[in-house]
């Protein structure tokens, strides 16, 4: 493979150039064999695709849980590491997961093993998958931990997914709704509010309210948008902030009926992650470390660091959990009975279940109460702003008469 490269001179002078390599260590090896301080390398292919832009490109969770799949079949069939990967690469649809797979492929030709080729692709595969991918090498069940991974991905995918689609209409109607309002404002409204004026009839209070609306979106409308993308960018930008996601993990948990779901939803996400882990041998500090770094939420991150030290002075799992309030206790008692048994993992894994269902059930609840709000707000809307229109316009006509 082909190497573009940028780099110094020990006397400052600028080079670039191009070498060739198995992969990409080896490149930056042979140029600093050379004498010369790498700044900047990518691989040839990339070089020439710089202008696809890399921000708009994504591997969909789907796409994993399609390429996890494959591989537990191919490896099942026997084939090896390097002609499974090799395959997924030339026949993937998604470019950027085809330029991924490519160059783990070059990092096995240079012996280096799956899980150590995935973790160069962290953008990609996540700690988790990583790790469990280096247990399965490990322990020669890369068949099954590819499946189980699979399993666990799907899982993941159909309940984000639900969500999403849960949302779509909704977010859809309520948009459409402030859009054709900001019209009725803008464009409709003025126009009615200079013949109501000009008729010289009484104007009742909300129809004022109505006006004043009317004459604000058309006066600083333009500020008002300037002012929202601001704010807007601005809130992006904080909520990606250690102390903003702090802010926005104690927003999600104090919201009345949001709170639950999302309580259920990283219980669910810990007891799935850890049953996945233990059953494909993963030991349980490092699977409590691994889950507490992709649990998704500070608030459980906190929490699961905290159960991992006090696994590592000698308590149990679930004597750990159980001293934290956001833990139910009927879960914490259920793994103590685990725990008791031998049976971490089945347990782990009724729970998951458990929580995956509960989950289903909120987000159906949910909906069920966002739909009738949402009529009623919308019809009390649009009510208000007919009335305030109608009446005035009625009492021109009937003073006509």
């Amino acid at each position: 493979m082909n190497y573009v490269y940028t780099a110094i001179t020990d006397k400052g002078e600028k080079r670039e150039g191009m070498i060739e390599a198995v992969n990409q260590e080896l490149a930056v090896g042979g140029l600093q064999r050379r004498g010369l301080i790498v700044t900047s390398i990518k691989s040839e292919a990339d070089a020439k695709k710089w202008f696809e832009l890399t921000l708009f490109e994504h591997v969909p969770l789907k796409d994993i849980v399609i390429l996890s799949r494959q591989m537990s079949t191919l490896f099942e069939a026997q084939v090896s590491a390097l002609k499974a990967f090799s395959l997924l690469s030339e026949n993937t649809e998604n470019k950027l997961l085809g330029r991924k797979l490519e160059t783990i492929v070059a990092d096995l030709q240079a012996g280096s093993s799956i899980a150590a080729a995935m973790a160069k692709q962290g953008d990609i595969f996540s700690d988790f998958y990583v790790n469990m991918v280096k247990a399965g090498e490990e322990s020669g069940k890369l068949t099954q931990v590819f499946s189980f991974l699979a399993d666990y991905l799907d899982r993941q995918y159909a309940l984000t997914t639900k969500t999403k689609n849960a949302l779509v209409y909704p977010a859809f109607v309520v948009g459409v709704f402030f859009v054709v309002m900001i019209l009725m404002f803008t464009l409709i409204v003025p126009k009615l509010s200079s013949i109501i004026t000009e008729s010289g009839q009484a104007i009742p209070v909300y129809t004022q309210v109505v006006f004043g609306i009317s004459n604000f979106f058309v006066n600083y409308g333009i500020f008002m948008l300037i002012f929202l993308v601001l704010g807007v960018a601005g809130l992006i930008y904080y909520a990606r902030t250690p102390k903003g996601k702090q802010v926005l993990d104690d927003i999600k948990f104090a919201a009345p009926v949001f709170g639950n779901l999302y309580n259920k939803l990283y219980l669910s996400r810990i007891a799935d992650n850890m049953d996945t882990m233990l059953s494909s041998g993963i030991p349980i500090v490092r699977a409590i470390e691994i889950t507490a770094q992709v649990v998704g939420n500070k608030r459980y991150q906190a929490i699961m660091v905290s159960a991992m030290e006090d696994v590592k002075a000698g308590k149990s799992f679930s004597q750990a959990l159980s001293e934290h309030p956001e833990v139910p206790k009927l879960m914490s008692s259920i793994i103590r009975v685990g725990e008791e048994t031998g049976s971490v993992g089945s347990i782990l894994k009724m729970l998951a279940r458990f929580y995956n269902r509960e989950v289903d059930q909120s987000i159906d609840t949910l909906v069920g109460l966002i739909e009738p709000f949402m009529i009623v707000f919308l019809g009390l809307a649009v009510g208000i702003l007919l009335v305030s229109i109608l009446v005035p316009i009625y009492n021109i006509a009937g003073g006509i008469s």
